[in-house]
C-alpha cells in the first residue's frame, strides 16, 4: 500500500473486526495503538482500525482516528455478502457507489489504484443489519447493488462532510445463494457487537446451524487473506 502524488497524512482503513485486517497487519509490521477501539494499528502513513459492525461503531472509529492523526484518505474495508450470484467466496469487490437503501442516500467512492487485474466493481448496499438469508439478499439485489455490508455508508458520510477521499474495498465471505445459519442480528450486544456467548448459545439451541457456522468461519479466513493481499498492493 502506498501514497500517490507525494501526498502526506494517513490512510485510515476501517473494518468491523480485527480479523478482517490481521493479514494486512502482518504484511506491514508496525505498532499497536492504545486507542479506545477494538483494534488500532499503525505502520508509517497507514492506520488500521476496527471497532465492531454497523454504522455507529464505524463512525466512532473514523472519528477517533481523526482526533489523533491527519487523515488523507479513508478506506472502508472488510467482509461482504454477495448479492450477485456470479461472485464467489474470496472475490475482492471495489465499490464505486454506496447505496443506503434505508435512508435513500447514495455516495460515490474514489477509484483504487492497483497494478494487477482489476476485480469486479459496482454498487454496494450498506445497511445497518446483517443480511442473513438468501431471500433477503435477493430483495437487496433489486437496489442494483452487487454486495451488501454494514459500515461503508457511515464512513462515506464522514468523508463527504470532511471533504476527504473515500474508498471502498470489500471481499465476499458468503455468496448470494447461501443463508448464514443463525440470525446474527439477534446475537449482537447492546453496543452492536457480535456476542460470542450469544452465538454459542444460539448454536447450542439449534445444532443444525453448526455446519453453516463452520463454513462461514472457513470462508472468512479465505476472504481475510485475499483482502490482505489486495490491500497490500493498492495505491490511494
Amino acid at each position: 500500500m502506498a501514497t500517490q502524488n507525494g501526498d502526506t497524512g494517513s490512510v485510515v482503513v476501517v473494518a468491523a473486526e480485527e480479523r478482517e485486517l490481521a493479514p494486512l497487519a502482518t504484511r506491514v509490521p508496525g505498532r499497536k495503538l492504545d486507542w479506545p477501539l477494538d483494534f488500532a494499528w499503525e505502520c508509517g502513513d497507514l492506520v488500521l482500525v476496527a471497532n465492531g459492525p454497523g454504522r455507529r461503531l464505524a463512525a466512532k472509529a473514523v472519528e477517533e482516528a481523526a482526533r489523533r492523526v491527519r487523515i488523507r484518505a479513508v478506506v472502508s474495508a472488510g467482509f461482504c455478502g454477495a448479492l450477485d450470484p456470479a461472485l464467489a467466496v474470496g472475490d475482492v469487490f471495489l465499490g464505486d457507489t454506496i447505496v443506503d437503501p434505508d435512508n435513500h442516500v447514495w455516495y460515490s467512492a474514489s477509484e483504487v489504484g492497483f497494478p494487477g487485474i482489476r476485480p469486479a466493481c459496482g454498487a454496494v448496499a450498506s445497511i445497518d443489519r446483517v443480511a442473513v438469508t438468501a431471500e433477503e439478499k435477493r430483495e437487496l439485489r433489486k437496489t442494483g447493488a452487487a454486495v451488501v455490508e454494514m459500515e461503508a455508508s457511515a464512513v462515506a458520510a464522514w468523508c463527504r462532510a470532511a471533504d476527504v477521499p473515500f474508498f471502498c474495498i470489500r471481499v465476499v465471505s458468503d455468496t448470494a445463494l447461501e443463508s448464514l445459519g443463525i440470525d446474527f442480528n439477534a446475537v449482537r450486544d447492546a453496543e452492536g457487537r457480535f456476542s460470542r456467548t450469544r452465538i454459542i448459545g444460539s448454536a447450542a439451541l439449534n445444532p443444525r446451524c453448526v455446519p453453516a457456522l463452520l463454513r462461514l468461519g472457513r470462508n472468512s479466513r479465505v476472504a481475510a487473506r485475499n483482502l490482505g493481499d489486495f490491500l497490500a498492493d493498492c495505491r490511494f
